[in-house]
Parts: structure tokens; C-alpha cells; sequence
């Protein structure tokens, strides 16, 4: 786990610099054992950032809100660079928005975690529950150790570890200016045990399956939002003129966004798993989306969100790539 002084010393020292205007990174929130972004944009401020399972959020999606223009009258660009703190699946984002050229690489200072997992927010509340007070999570070797009302309680690890981490092939970021901890290894490999059931449907079946997942949904665009690689400053869902769907709650319009999104995403979603885990009615997307990652990766041996020089899925095209997928 990192260092919290030496974090805060390595924060200090960049924000300090004067090509920065604004490190994101974490701290804790107001009550329970949740964290929260933070936004820091002077040295006074550091001493407020932490890291610790609890930090689960993807900062990545800060990044391409920044600034978009038009600015207010008068105002001029600030341009200069921006710090982010990244964990292994955070880095992830930052890559394939770089591929994507959402901004450049000399816009960044990543500061790089290695990450021995997160946990399932969920999973601690439902075990802790009306924990009003802040409280803490660390992590002590197998265990999560929660600090909350003037107890302690020791819980092993797996009992509350965020599903996405125990299979997690990239634990320490892929790209990173200052690396805040030593590597970690990589956790497991992914066999996408979890979506099998799934595939093993029927047609009817999987119809009848989503059909009552997304009919819960209440379009509130939470997994739209906080997704690192839905940044469209004009998403053709919106759009009035053409209408591509409508504003009503219904299965028919329901279905249509969410798989509109997943297509969207398809070589592109990079695993954070952060649009599960903000839905307010429990769809289970990263269901959808990993259905996707796992085809895009055995028909076109492609993984997003790994190297800066890989060229999109949806832009490259080659002779031999297979067809007999194809109706």
C-alpha cells in the first residue's frame, strides 16, 4: 500500500511546479469508509490526499471534462499540465484516450499506484451498515482492516475485494511519471468465468434476462457520466434533431441506449468497471461490456487501454481479418 507521507510529499513537490495548475487525486469523504475525489491546486492543500482500498473512483473521466470550450468572455486557456492519480485499471483510460487523441501525452503528470485491489463498497456496507461517521479501510497483508465508532473489525480480503480486481491482469499502471509504490503482480488471469453462464443461454433466454435488468433502469445516466471513455461533447443519444431514441422510461428505449453504449464501447472499455458500480438500480453492465472485451479480444486479438502507439479497433482494417462471423 502507498506511502501516505511519501504521497503527499511527491504531491507537494509536483503541484509546487509551475507548468502544474492542478493535481486530481483523493481523500476521504464525509461519512463512512468512502473517498472522494479531490482537487488540488496548491501545495496548502495536499495534506488533505490519501490512498487507500476505499479509493475506487476512476479519475480518468476528470480529465476530458477539463476546460472545454468556449471559455467565458475575456477568459484565456490555462494550459498548463494537469496531475492525476492513477491505479493499475485508471491508467488503463488515460492510454486509450490518448489513442484516441482526446489530449496529449505532455498534458499529464500521472502519478502511478500499484494497486493490491480495492473494495466493493457495496460488499463493506452491507457487512458495516449506517456507519455515519467517517470511518478508514487499510489493507494488512490477506485482510481489510476498518477502523469506524471507535472499533475495529478485521475482515479477509476476498470477502470484500471489488470483483474487477480479482482478475485483474494490470495491477500497476501502464503509463506513470513518478511511480508512488513498487510493482505489483499481476492477480490472475482473466477467463471470463463470470459471463459464462450468460453465454451458455439461449436467445430467448438472454432476451428475457436483459429484459429485466433494463427494464429498471431509470435513465439517469450515471454509467454514461462517470465512464472514462464516454466523453462526446455531443452524445448522438441526446440528439432532438435527428431523434435517435426517446426520452420515456420503457423497455424499448431502455434497451436501445444500453446497447447503443455497449457498441460504443466495444474495443474501447477498459474494465474500471465504474458504470456497474454507480448504477442506483443495479444493472449489471460490465456483463454486457465484458461479452464485448472478451469477443473483441479472441476474434481480433485486441486489448484496449494498453499502449499509447496501438491504433482504435474501429479504424484499423486488414485483409485478413476473419469473416465467417459475419451473416
Amino acid at each position: 500500500m502507498v506511502d501516505q507521507a511519501k504521497l503527499r510529499e511527491v504531491a507537494r513537490e509536483v503541484i509546487s511546479r509551475e507548468d502544474v495548475r492542478l493535481l486530481i487525486g483523493y481523500r476521504p469523504g464525509t461519512y463512512g469508509f468512502r473517498a472522494r475525489p479531490a482537487f488540488v491546486e496548491s501545495a496548502e492543500q495536499v495534506e488533505e490526499l490519501v490512498f487507500t482500498p476505499a479509493c475506487v473512483s476512476n479519475l480518468a473521466s476528470y480529465l476530458v471534462l477539463e476546460e472545454k470550450p468556449p471559455l467565458p468572455r475575456g477568459a484565456e486557456p490555462d494550459n498548463r499540465k494537469v496531475a492525476v492519480m492513477v491505479k493499475g485499471c485508471d491508467s488503463r483510460a488515460l492510454v486509450q484516450q490518448m489513442v484516441e487523441k482526446a489530449y496529449e501525452r505532455d498534458h499529464l503528470v500521472v502519478l502511478g499506484i500499484p494497486c493490491s485491489g480495492v473494495v466493493d463498497m457495496a460488499r463493506v456496507e452491507a457487512r458495516f451498515p449506517g456507519v455515519l461517521s467517517a470511518g478508514s479501510i487499510i489493507r494488512e497483508g490477506d485482510d481489510f482492516v476498518l477502523s469506524f465508532d471507535g472499533k475495529t473489525e478485521k475482515v479477509p480480503a476476498a470477502e470484500l475485494l471489488a470483483d474487477k480486481c480479482k482478475r485483474c491482469r494490470y495491477p500497476t499502471p501502464l503509463v506513470s511519471d513518478i511511480m508512488l509504490d513498487d510493482e505489483v503482480e499481476r492477480f490472475a488471469e482473466d477467463d471470463f468465468s463470470d459471463i459464462a453462464e450468460l453465454e451458455g443461454k439461449s436467445v430467448e433466454e438472454k432476451w428475457a434476462y436483459w429484459a429485466e435488468k433494463f427494464s429498471r433502469c431509470i435513465r439517469c445516466y450515471s454509467c454514461r457520466n462517470v465512464c472514462p471513455m464516454c466523453y462526446c461533447e455531443d452524445c448522438i443519444l441526446d440528439r432532438l434533431k435527428p431523434v435517435w431514441m426517446r426520452r420515456s422510461v420503457d423497455i424499448s428505449e431502455n434497451t436501445a441506449f444500453h446497447i447503443s453504449r455497449a457498441y460504443h464501447l466495444a474495443g474501447r472499455c477498459i474494465q474500471c468497471g465504474e458504470c456497474a458500480r454507480v448504477c442506483p438500480v443495479d444493472i449489471p453492465l460490465m456483463e454486457l461490456n465484458r461479452k464485448f472485451y472478451k469477443d473483441v479480444e479472441e476474434l481480433y486479438d485486441y486489448e484496449p487501454g494498453l499502449s499509447t502507439e496501438a491504433t482504435p479497433l474501429l479504424s484499423t482494417f486488414s485483409v485478413e481479418d476473419r469473416e465467417d462471423f459475419i451473416l
